[in-house]
């Protein structure tokens, strides 16, 4: 018992450090956590809020910036990568045509999975046929019931109203667990297209037009990228501190529900919801109301329902890195459980159940689209694959991990508790899975990296599980950053506290870890480094990804880590680097453009975001494809973007018109009617409304930019796409970089007939352009050192020709 007591004030610690915290040290006195209502304590936690939302919009998360020289990069340089993004945004564009959101539905179902979302009649009634996963169907009434056996009805879904349907010869038969549908002796049923029947509740897309895909399969892409965002994160911390999840076989009214935690206390009960927004209460019904989630600061709640993503899809993003979560220490304190299996709270574990989610996720969304392979969301395990399924016009879906504890290298007095053969043996296992793109750290410190860690009030509760989990504090020390330097997150300092403050920081603390028998490091003055760095076990794990291609993410390193882990990927030459959601520092982001690495900052506030493309144009490195993403950190406990509010003098104006010419209006989910000028990012289907927004707040601040950020964004895929292909081992294109040009007689020799896109590309790097069915490169001669050559491609990919142009 003493333990489960420890436990909950260790949780509720991490819960209410906004709150509680904030309360001691505002207040200058001995304020306990006893003192004041729990409505004072979170009315306290909006000043720590205030942080956080200055944290989304910063050009780095992970550390504060003291002045410019953190920033290596001269103005000359500046002005010179800025010119260099102008050059490109000139490049030809390529050639798009549009391609139907579904199949076209015929007066006969054409297979077991084309009746999806369709009206037919069943028995003389006409019935919807909802999917619940492939081949398998609600069949729901005109009169909003279900069909049961016998033909006969229920007023909710259940596993009794769930048919299996089987095509034959004469039509169609159900089945619901082995039993067969027979209505009035019929057991075959001749389905055909109908009238009448009520739709099954659903949230809205209100996207008007098909959405663009390439003139060829290979070719060029367009569209948005998002780097950085948790699908699955309602199976992480114990799967209870989520509410609601991506997808249900029953559908909107059974996915976006809130936690029953939430609901039996009439919205008063959700600790960790409270906090994040600074809410005391919320209303805890979602759907079809939504009145107070999702919302951009509710960062409890669901926010990348399946209906969500594919408006964005719809609006034009194109890659979506779904980065699976888990921190074993918060999902042991945290005090609530979604089942006993959740108690083991294993970040390997939890990783792989999301992971299989993700795939049954795919199959749910081909359920809706009429069969296998058919939905918008493709998992994809390659560069080569994702071109291809985005070619199609659909979005390349790609997994990702970002856990505290992965491949279990936790340490314990700073004792690594895995070694390298766990690291490798892990690494293969979730390659096999899907997996692409890694974190090393986040949150805790652990075998292979110090970590940035979090600042204020958050950061000594996280500082304090950190403690939990590893045996010691993070080792915060004073370091004034040289140029071109920065530091780690700062933490409390001595200078900035009296005593007497101290001691209600303390105090507070003491409520909740009495059992610790310790007390919170109080650091010297700002700034702060981390000086655990980057291990041996971290040294090998990166070069472990690099021989096997896969995408290394460096956000939440300490800056010591990162600069060591980046002095890595340059002596093995390595050019797969993503930092996903500005939790780099602005020493690193030159480095890993010059590594032929890709950006996504950190989503936030459009104004925001605004400001962190303007700054990024200047780190951009002439040898490498241009273009930017952006990383929604959604459902990651990460606050998305604020309203700019509906009286400015350029709010966005509905409709608008998105990627290819859709044409975006309001979205509606249920009752609600979403506004981005009023809303903010209030779930992950405002994305294209959100960039819409971008194109207002850049044209108002420079008339033209709107467009520069518009072409920018869209360039995103492809840049991250050609630096996904380099990390497979594809050089980079030759006219770029002029010291990889081959002798034109060598190029002739190396491209020959019947090759495929791929295969020429390992032969002779890069294309500069892919537009349509032919890709150019340069060569050169003794005479002329930038001669542009092209081969031309049939539609299936192989070459028909090389010539000089």
């Amino acid at each position: 018992m003493p333990q489960l007591r420890r436990h909950t004030r260790v949780a509720l610690a991490v819960l209410t450090a906004g709150a509680v915290l904030t309360t001691g040290v505002a207040l200058g006195g001995a304020t306990g956590l006893r003192e004041g209502s729990l409505n004072a304590r979170y009315a306290y936690a909006q000043n720590a809020l205030g942080s956080l939302a200055a944290d989304k919009n910063a050009i780095s998360r992970a550390g504060e910036l003291g002045d410019s020289t953190h920033d290596p990069t001269s103005a000359a340089e500046k002005a010179r990568s800025t010119a260099y993004v102008d050059r490109e945004r000139a490049l030809p564009d390529p050639q798009l045509t549009t391609v139907p959101v579904m199949q076209e539905r015929r007066a006969r179902p054409q297979d077991r999975y084309a009746m999806a979302n369709g009206c037919y009649a069943l028995a003389g009634d006409p019935i919807y046929f909802k999917p619940t996963d492939l081949g398998d169907y609600l069949l729901y009434t005109a009169d909003e019931q279900f069909v049961v056996a016998e033909g006969g009805r229920a007023q909710a879904p259940s596993a009794a109203t769930v048919w299996t349907a089987r095509k034959s010869a004469d039509g169609f038969t159900f089945s619901n667990d082995g039993s067969p549908l027979s209505i009035d002796g019929v057991s075959v049923f001749d389905l055909r297209t109908t009238s009448g029947c009520t739709d099954y509740p659903e949230s809205q897309i209100d996207v008007e037009g098909d959405p663009t895909a390439g003139v060829t399969p290979y070719q060029e892409v367009r569209g948005y990228v998002d780097a950085h965002t948790h699908g699955m994160a309602f199976e992480f911390l114990g799967g209870a501190a989520h509410c609601g999840k991506p997808w249900d076989q029953y559908g909107a009214p059974y996915a976006l529900v809130d936690c029953p935690d939430h609901t039996a206390t009439g919205g008063y009960g959700g600790v960790l919801e409270s906090v994040l927004s600074g809410e005391p209460h919320h209303d805890p019904v979602g759907w079809p109301t939504f009145k107070d989630w999702p919302a951009p600061e509710s960062l409890t709640h669901e926010g990348t329902y399946y209906r969500w993503l594919e408006r964005a899809w719809r609006g034009g993003q194109r890659i979506f890195v779904n980065l699976l979560v888990e921190n074993n220490k918060l999902c042991q304190i945290y005090p609530l459980k979604k089942s006993p299996e959740y108690a083991r709270c294993d970040d390997m574990v939890t990783v792989r159940r999301e992971a299989n989610d993700m795939y049954q996720m795919q199959d749910y969304i081909d359920a809706q689209f009429g069969g296998p392979g058919k939905g918008f969301y493709r998992i994809v395990k390659n560069p080569f694959q994702a071109r291809r399924v985005i070619n199609e016009g659909k979005m390349a879906v790609i997994m990702g991990m970002e856990t505290s504890v992965p491949f279990g290298c936790t340490m314990k007095l700073d004792v690594p508790q895995c070694d390298i053969g766990d690291i490798a043996d892990q690494l293969d296992s979730l390659k096999k899975l899907g997996l692409r793109q890694f974190e090393l750290v986040n949150k805790f410190d652990n075998a292979l990296s110090g970590v940035a860690g979090d600042n204020g009030a958050v950061g000594a509760a996280v500082n304090a599980a950190n403690f939990l989990e590893t045996g010691s504090f993070w080792d915060m020390r004073h370091c004034e950053p040289a140029d071109g330097e920065s530091h780690d997150r700062d933490q409390v300092a001595v200078p900035e506290i009296s005593g007497e403050q101290q001691d209600a920081l303390f105090g507070a603390v003491a409520e909740l870890f009495g059992d610790l028998h310790t007390a919170l490091p109080v650091y010297g003055p700002p700034h702060h480094c981390n000086a655990r760095g980057l291990t041996t076990l971290g040294e090998y794990t990166i070069k472990a990804l690099a021989q096997r291609h896969l995408v290394f993410d460096p956000d939440h390193m300490s800056v010591k880590a990162r600069s060591a882990a980046l002095d890595e990927i340059d002596d093995l030459g390595y050019h797969g680097v993503v930092s996903s959601h500005s939790w780099s520092t602005p020493d690193a982001y030159p480095r890993i453009y010059q590594e032929g690495g890709f950006i996504t900052p950190y989503a936030g506030d459009s104004t925001g975001f605004v400001e962190k493309w303007r700054a990024h144009q200047g780190w951009a490195d002439e040898r490498y494809y241009w273009g930017i993403g952006y990383g929604a950190d959604m459902n990651g406990l990460g606050a998305q973007g604020d309203p700019r509010g509906a009286d400015v003098a350029n709010p966005v104006t509905y409709p608008f018109t998105g990627l290819g010419g859709v044409t975006i209006d309001q979205q509606h989910a249920g009752e609600r009617v979403y506004d981005i000028n009023i809303d903010g990012v209030a779930q992950y289907g405002l994305y294209p409304d959100w960039i819409e927004d971008l194109t207002q707040v850049a044209d108002a601040e420079h008339p033209g930019d709107g467009a520069k950020i518009q072409d920018d964004m869209e360039r995103g895929s492809e840049a991250y796409l050609q630096m996904w292909e380099r990390a497979v081992g594809i050089a980079p294109d030759s006219c770029r970089n002029p010291e990889l040009r081959k002798p034109v007689a060598r190029v002739s020799s190396l491209v020959h007939r019947g090759m495929t896109t791929t295969a020429v590309m390992r032969a002779v790097g890069q294309p500069y352009e892919r537009l349509g069915s032919t890709y150019t490169f340069c060569a050169r001669t003794p005479s002329d050192a930038r001669v542009t050559m092209t081969a031309r491609f049939s539609r299936s990919g192989k070459v028909t020709a090389l010539r000089r142009t």
